[in-house]
């Protein structure tokens, strides 16, 4: 009976061991069906979905040379003649988080400019910019604004550069605007020249008419017509939408009394950009002309003749 006894409680220990077997594989299955099910449905969830880091600027205006005792009635349409200021001639230096290191127009060097305009603190853009911090193979872009001479003559100083121009502008001034005397005005042959040779190497990139998106941050909008299709520059910084209105605001003057800029095709075309700046700018005070002075005063100084645009 013992022996009985022993082969039942024997057999009782061999059946449990099988049971428990059998419950923890149903447990087991259940627990990966829970978890794929909760993995999938944690996938479908936008807000889980790592989102992108947005590209912020820190931006810099840049003085190259200044023009003495230039007539304000050259800047601002009906000005009082006797008028004269000295004008700041600059560029526009963006450091992107992304990394790209952004200049808004590539200013002048060449000595016939220099002489006969008489320029007074003169050093060349790239010198500026390396004086900024980036050396000028080290800048990834230019953003031309337009082909006048104090704007586009130094684009060939900065050698691996994506150049950015509107595709109306370039065509327009490296063709027929070249068929009449008039018609090209403030534009020189050697700089029309050099961004021939640019594009020919691959660098050029057209930018296709108004509010285009070139680089994550970096918006360009058809300007007032200062030449035949001149643009402007939207950035987004970390204070907010800066915006660097180039020649199609010379001075802080033209936004304050609403008036035309003395030197465009189109005045009506104009103040209609201007208003349209003051409303894509987050604050007014984000609003930089292209050669005002002033603007050297309003904002906070980061070095010899450069300031921090915040």
């Amino acid at each position: 009976m013992n022996g009985g006894r022993r082969h039942a409680s024997g057999q009782n220990h061999a059946c449990r061991p099988n049971h428990e077997i059998r419950h923890t594989a149903i447990l087991s299955r259940m627990v990966r069906l829970l978890l794929f099910l909760l993995a999938g449905a944690l996938a479908a969830r936008p807000d889980v979905a790592p989102q992108p880091v947005p590209v912020t600027y820190e931006a810099f205006a840049l003085r190259f040379g200044i023009l003495p005792a230039f007539p304000v009635s050259g800047l601002v349409a009906g000005a009082d003649q006797s008028r004269t200021i000295d004008v700041p001639v600059m560029v526009w230096l963006l450091k992107g988080s992304n990394g790209r290191r952004v200049l808004i127009d590539s200013g002048f060097y060449r000595q016939k400019f220099v002489d006969r305009w008489k320029v007074r603190e003169f050093r060349t853009p790239a010198a500026a910019s390396e004086a900024a911090g980036v050396k000028p193979d080290a800048v990834t872009d230019v953003i031309i604004s337009h082909v006048h001479w104090d704007h586009v003559d130094g684009v060939d100083l900065f050698p691996n550069a994506t150049v950015w121009i509107q595709r109306d502008e370039y065509r327009y001034y490296t063709g027929e605007a070249w068929h009449a005397r008039n018609t090209h005005g403030g534009v020189d042959e050697e700089d029309m020249q050099a961004l021939l040779k640019i594009n020919m190497q691959g660098r050029v990139r057209f930018v296709d008419g108004d509010d285009q998106e070139i680089i994550p941050g970096i918006r360009c909008y058809t300007g007032g017509k200062h030449t035949w299709a001149s643009q402007y520059v939207s950035v987004k910084l970390t204070a907010g939408t800066a915006i660097f209105a180039s020649d199609n605001v010379y001075l802080y003057e033209n936004l304050e009394k609403h008036v035309p800029i003395a030197q465009t095709l189109d005045a009506e075309s104009n103040l209609k950009a201007q208003d349209r700046i003051k409303a894509l700018a987050s604050d007014p005070r984000l609003i930089v002309p292209g050669h005002d002075p002033a603007v050297f005063t309003r904002f906070p100084s980061t070095g010899d003749g450069q300031v921090a645009i915040r």
